[in-house]
């Protein structure tokens, strides 16, 4: 059983998680016409929004109430109203999703209380927009819960409650935030390769897969999961949830609609690519398809030719916990060791399962500590300079990566993202190993110099 150490520097040497809000903002912009909207200062929009253009390379329709110090102390709900106001007329979003911060919460105001005031008096106004609420403050959890947190509102907010006529080839994908824009179109692809139709929330891939509108700017996001198909969840016959996270909107799905869901921990692997794919043949009842199993086909060989790299490697990770599960059991299955691991918070359900000797709690600071003698270090690109410092290559995932092009289309699941996920650490693996040198081949010059 892994053993979970928990912070206890009262401060983070080199910072590893990214606040809920951030997380809130990121399920938000996975919907169609959405604009996420920061209940807090300026500052903490900005930071958020340039984590967000630096990693995307694009640009986030990310507003901000601006609390000042005035509103601080008295209370920030005029600066919600005026700013929802100020959205609804110049850009006519279909949703504003309302990330709180640090700075309102730790005042204890009712959002929830001011929010139904608003739409109370300004219903005329704000008629043909949603507004959901995601209480996330940053001083709790991380990128990971305020995903997570979102989809629930919106679930809990949006979708029509009841037992509702059912679609028996519609499918829910709640996919984690971990995922990449690839990861999302290709789990689209597999699910309508079975005949099936699948809603995607959030779905980042249809608004930040960097398309660039045709004709003219768009002031919201625009692609992304339809306030319609969100309404209509409960017809769907099975919710598919990725990632523990993704088990409380699942579960509220359930509660609300009666639609039955299955949890994939990870769809990294041979285990769990096999355990999906026959999932969806069963809803479907229809054979797996000849391409797919081609696919599977093609890991086998990549496990064969790959192992022999991963064999003993020791590796160090840094990352939110779903994420942490899912390249931690990539690489012990492959026959490398965990030699390092470092979250950023200790409530996850699925840090228990972890398959590690000790985890600690903590920030890029604990695992340049703990990573030395590491033939790997495997977070995102704040990890760089602890990398440089202990000469260790390093494998960047997770957000931010903002020195790097083209992360986000780097495919991480099912046969062909294992697949590729091998072949770029192998490649790691054989461009950093030190090849021996003539001299130290020598029996008898070693016998010499021993000496």
């Amino acid at each position: 059983m892994v053993h979970i150490l928990p912070q206890t520097k009262s401060a983070a040497v080199n910072p590893l998680k990214s606040s809920q809000p951030l997380g809130a903002a990121l399920a938000f912009l996975g919907v169609d016409r959405a604009i996420p909207l920061f209940h807090g200062s300026q500052g903490c929009t900005s930071f958020a929004l340039v984590l967000f253009v630096r990693h995307f390379r694009e640009a986030i329709p990310l507003q901000t109430t601006a609390i000042d110090e005035v509103a601080a102390i008295l209370g920030g709900m005029d600066h919600l109203e005026e700013a929802i106001l100020n959205l609804k007329t110049r850009t006519n979003p279909k949703l504003i999703g309302v990330c709180t911060t640090a700075l309102v919460e730790t005042r204890g105001e009712d959002f929830a209380r001011d929010l139904a005031k608003i739409k109370l008096l300004r219903a005329k106004e704000l008629k043909g927009t949603e507004i959901v609420l995601a209480n996330t403050p940053d001083f709790d959890g991380a990128i990971e819960e305020g995903w997570a947190t979102a989809v629930t509102a919106m679930i809990q907010r949006i979708t029509l409650r009841g037992e509702q006529a059912r679609q028996s080839k519609k499918i829910v994908i709640l996919p984690g935030w971990n995922l990449t824009v690839a990861d999302i179109e290709h789990l689209r692809e597999i699910v309508e390769s079975f005949g099936l139709k699948p809603v995607i929330l959030p779905d980042i891939s249809g608004s930040l897969d960097g398309t660039v509108p045709d004709d003219r700017w768009v002031p919201t996001t625009y692609g992304g999961t339809r306030f319609d198909d969100i309404q209509e969840l409960g017809t769907a016959v099975q919710c598919i949830a990725i990632g523990e996270h993704m088990r409380r909107p699942a579960e509220l799905l359930q509660t609300q609609t009666g639609v039955p869901y299955a949890l994939f921990h990870s769809l990294t692997g041979l285990t769990g690519a096999d355990r999906f794919v026959s999932l969806l043949s069963a809803i479907s009842r229809a054979p797996v398809p000849a391409n797919i199993r081609r696919h599977r086909a093609q890991l086998q060989d990549a496990l064969l030719d790959g192992h022999f790299h991963f064999g003993g490697k020791k590796i160090a990770i840094a990352a939110e916990p779903d994420q942490l599960y899912q390249l931690a059991t990539f690489f012990i299955g492959m026959g490398a060791v965990i030699a390092a691991a470092v979250t950023t918070t200790g409530t996850s359900k699925i840090l228990e399962e972890m398959p590690a000797e000790s985890l600690q709690v903590g920030d890029l600071g604990d695992l340049e500590a703990l990573a030395a003698g590491a033939d790997l270090l495997v977070t995102h690109s704040h990890g760089r300079q602890a990398a440089d410092r202990l000469g260790i290559p390093l494998m960047r995932v997770g957000f931010p990566i903002f020195d790097r092009l083209g992360s986000q289309h780097k495919l991480t699941v099912l046969y062909q993202g294992t697949r590729d996920l091998i072949f770029d650490v192998a490649n790691i693996f054989q461009a950093n190993q030190r090849a021996p040198r003539p001299e130290s081949l020598d029996p008898f010059r070693n016998r010499e110099m021993s000496r």
